[in-house]
């Protein structure tokens, strides 16, 4: 297996890492994160004239990238400048509509490339934790479309998303996997309600209320009843895109801690000299290669069998769960009081880090996924949910 990335991925990490250094320093992510939108819509085009967002799609869905390498490098170097702007939205949002073969939200994604819309995934519910097939809310055929009814939880950019990709239950147990669809619900869609509020690690999320949301027949994405596999395999992609964002907010974090180590001095020495700390420092590098090799992996398994598929990703967002919650605990009791601080960029990468691991699945679910995937035939997996490759 090849790990190097090709020379335009290359290129395209370098470019994106140049910008985020440049262009969205802490001061600016800070004003960025802290607005009524919580992200800066200008910016969000100037991603897109980068190139950024059209990185996460494939060229037969208006993109140039698509693969799990390109996600895995444009959110690494997100991770490390802190980037609020709505990415993990357009990725999810975006790819269940390029996967589900859906013809009547593709004017959406050229916009969505493009920078000019912004789209939010909303599969979350109040009482679903992390389970993916607990799907509360419900669509309902009318002679005209669809009626939907249901809340959603912690839409990210809800409040300043233009359409929404919304999962609803058809038919079938609250939790069964056949009976799912997806609807693209745009945001003047008579019956939708948002409340909006901030987030701990900056930019801002949104409940959704549908109460008797009016659909038309064009909203379904997908065939009915049919749309887990579709949001297993968007919802995947997502888990790729935290878990390199979270390696490269770790990354990051570990530096500004090998730094401080240096030059920050105790009885006439640089406190990095002290043989304890050492030990700690080299403790996280192995951690963070161990992290790496986990995200690379995730990467080039999306192109494999759902199996394993499936059990890559889930290692890797187990592996930054606990790398991330630990190497935001040591950087910060490394750096004393100041670790706490507002000012310093540390303690918003310890706040990001942790907020990382409780997206789509924290580390305990995704052990217990990565344990229970394995226990079952890869025959029987394949079988129910070839739809989503």
């Amino acid at each position: 297996m090849n790990f190097a990335l090709t020379d335009e991925q290359r290129m395209l990490a370098d470019t994106l890492a140049r910008f985020v250094a440049e262009q969205y320093g802490f001061a600016t992510r800070e004003r960025i994160a802290g607005s009524p939108e919580g992200f800066d819509r200008a910016m969000w085009r100037r991603f897109g004239e980068l190139g950024a967002i059209g990185a996460l799609f494939a060229p037969e869905d208006g993109g140039y990238g698509g693969t799990g390498d390109e996600i895995a490098v444009v959110f690494e170097q997100l991770g490390r400048g802190l980037v609020v702007e709505p990415f993990l939205g357009a990725l999810v949002a975006g790819r269940a509509i390029a996967l589900a073969g859906a013809t009547e939200q593709r004017a959406w994604l050229a916009r969505l490339i493009d920078g000019e819309a912004v789209a939010a995934f909303a599969h979350g519910e109040p009482e679903s934790r992390y389970e993916l097939a607990r799907v509360a809310t419900t669509a309902a055929r009318t002679s005209d479309g669809w009626r939907v009814n249901g809340i959603k939880a912690v839409v990210l950019c809800g409040e300043a998303a233009d359409g929404f990709v919304v999962s609803a239950r058809t038919s079938g147990a609250v939790d069964a996997e056949h009976g799912i669809s997806l609807f693209w619900v745009p945001r003047d869609t008579p019956g939708l309600a948002l409340r909006g509020y901030p987030l701990i690690d900056g930019g801002r999320g949104a409940e959704l209320f549908l109460r008797d949301a009016a659909l038309p027949d064009s909203a379904l994405i997908g065939l009915r009843d049919d749309g887990f596999p579709t949001l297993e395999a968007a919802l995947g992609l997502g888990v790729l895109a935290l878990s390199a964002e979270a390696l490269g907010a770790m990354e990051t974090a570990f530096a500004a801690t090998l730094e401080y180590l240096r030059t920050r001095r105790q009885f006439g020495v640089p406190i990095g000299s002290f043989q304890a700390l050492q030990h700690r420092m080299a403790d996280l590098a192995i951690d963070l290669e161990q992290t790496r090799s986990a995200v690379i992996n995730a990467a080039a398994g999306l192109e494999g069998p759902r199996l394993e598929r499936e059990r890559a990703l889930s290692a890797a967002k187990y592996t930054v769960g606990q790398v991330g919650t630990r190497l935001s605990r040591e950087a910060v009791q490394l750096h004393g009081g100041i670790g706490m601080t507002w000012e310093l960029p540390l303690s918003h990468y310890a706040k990001r880090l942790v907020m990382i691991d409780h997206q789509l699945g924290d580390e305990d679910y995704h052990l217990a996924r990565y344990i229970a995937l394995g226990r079952t035939p890869a025959d029987e997996i394949e079988s129910s949910t070839t739809a989503a490759r």
